[in-house]
């Protein structure tokens, strides 16, 4: 039984973002959040293939993580086989089967323990899982691909096989190969997945601007609270982070303030016109892990610690020698450095957490900077792959 063959395109480009956003701009973003798309991915963190027609066997038109027929012989079950192994060609199998170390040959279906999510589907889900032991349990199967050799099992004598053969009963089975991926409920119910079923909100009538700040410390950043609340983190030039209270939509409220930062951080930033706190991302599970992390700049001259390696030099043909000193300053002084810290106190639920501590838990990145402008720092989460990753944009464009 020949499984879908896969094709891996290039990388995409990556996206650049320019720091000195103002906080209009992050509002708009906020705005916009209801109405953000799922990014495709297949598994082995592909990115689908164009297709120039339709799969002649799978139906996938478009784009696929296929880019060749499946040819099945069996008869039995083979309405059931046919939705199992064309999921790996849908553009999100990724999710489907998790991408994670574990190869896996059939994506997670769903049975009654587990159902798809409103972010996958507004289609009712069945127990799926049980319509495909009753469907093949009792069926030779070529090939299976539910045979324990590929799921991590013992091995099968023979390369045909009946799902009997291997699972005793329906709860055996789907405790195999039922249930959703770990932390996203997301599960195989036989049906093509498409993650950008969600409507757009309906635009604001108006939006109302508030000034936070006469400007002797400008704000540069604000990021929405990971738990989903109406409350945000702002970020001073200088090196505070605020946390806020957006009041609800048109009551006229203002926002409100902690009495206190939520972390100060002004002793590791160096702070004047070009640098200071440039950037902070919180990540996905901040509300049960309470990691984030703040991307800065730092003197050499001053701090011991900053000491990255100045981004013009001989790997990238630069000699920081011939640079010449800028605005009194020597090349690579000055450098942006990303760090991780925790708010994880003493309650159970750091979404409760109103304070953090400035203790660095962790340097990520140092990096000198050979020009005192044209330099960035901004930092955030992308969800790409299963598991997020932090990127750096350590240059304004």
């Amino acid at each position: 039984m020949p499984m879908p063959t896969t094709r891996r395109p290039p990388p995409p480009a990556a996206t650049v973002l320019c720091c000195y956003c103002s906080l209009i701009l992050g509002f708009l973003l906020l705005l916009l959040l209801p109405a953000s798309r799922a990014f495709p991915l297949c598994t082995g963190a592909r990115a689908p293939v164009p297709l120039n027609g339709t799969l002649p066997f799978c139906g996938y038109a478009g784009s696929s993580c296929c880019d060749a027929a499946v040819n099945v012989s069996d008869i039995a079950c083979a309405a059931v086989l046919k939705s199992i192994l064309c999921a790996k060609c849908n553009p999100y199998s990724s999710q489907l089967f998790d991408a994670g170390p574990k190869i896996r040959t059939v994506p997670f279906l769903c049975n009654s323990t587990s159902s798809a999510t409103s972010a996958q589907s507004k289609e009712t889900t069945q127990d799926y899982c049980k319509l495909v032991w009753d469907a093949c349990k009792n069926v030779e199967i070529p090939n299976s691909p539910f045979q324990p050799p590929l799921q991590g099992g013992g091995r099968l004598p023979s390369s045909t096989s009946k799902l009997t053969d291997a699972w005793q009963s329906q709860n055996d089975f789907c405790t195999s190969f039922g249930g959703a991926t770990n932390d996203r409920s997301v599960c195989f119910s036989g049906n093509a997945v498409s993650f950008n079923t969600t409507q757009p909100s309906p635009s604001p009538k108006g939006i109302c601007l508030e000034r936070i700040d006469n400007g002797s410390y400008p704000y540069l950043n604000m990021v929405p609270h990971p738990d989903g609340s109406n409350r945000v983190f702002l970020g001073t030039q200088a090196g505070k982070i605020w946390l806020a209270t957006v009041p609800e939509q048109g009551s006229g409220g203002t926002l409100q303030f902690e009495a206190t930062p939520f972390v100060d951080l002004t002793d590791q930033v160096h702070f004047d016109s070009a640098f200071g706190l440039m950037g902070m991302a919180f990540h996905p599970n901040f509300a049960t892990n309470g990691r984030f992390f703040a991307s800065y700049n730092c003197d050499r001259a001053k701090s011991p610690s900053c000491s990255g390696r100045c981004s013009c030099n001989s790997d990238v043909g630069c000699d920081p020698s011939k640079l010449g000193n800028d605005n009194g300053a020597q090349p690579c002084q000055y450098q942006v450095v990303v760090s991780e810290y925790s708010a994880k106190g003493s309650s159970s639920n750091v979404s409760e957490v109103t304070s953090a501590d400035p203790s660095e838990v962790r340097r990520i990145f140092t990096m000198g900077l050979p020009y005192t402008s044209q330099h960035g720092g901004q930092i955030l989460f992308g969800q790409i792959l299963p598991y997020p990753i932090l990127h750096p944009v350590p240059r304004e464009y």
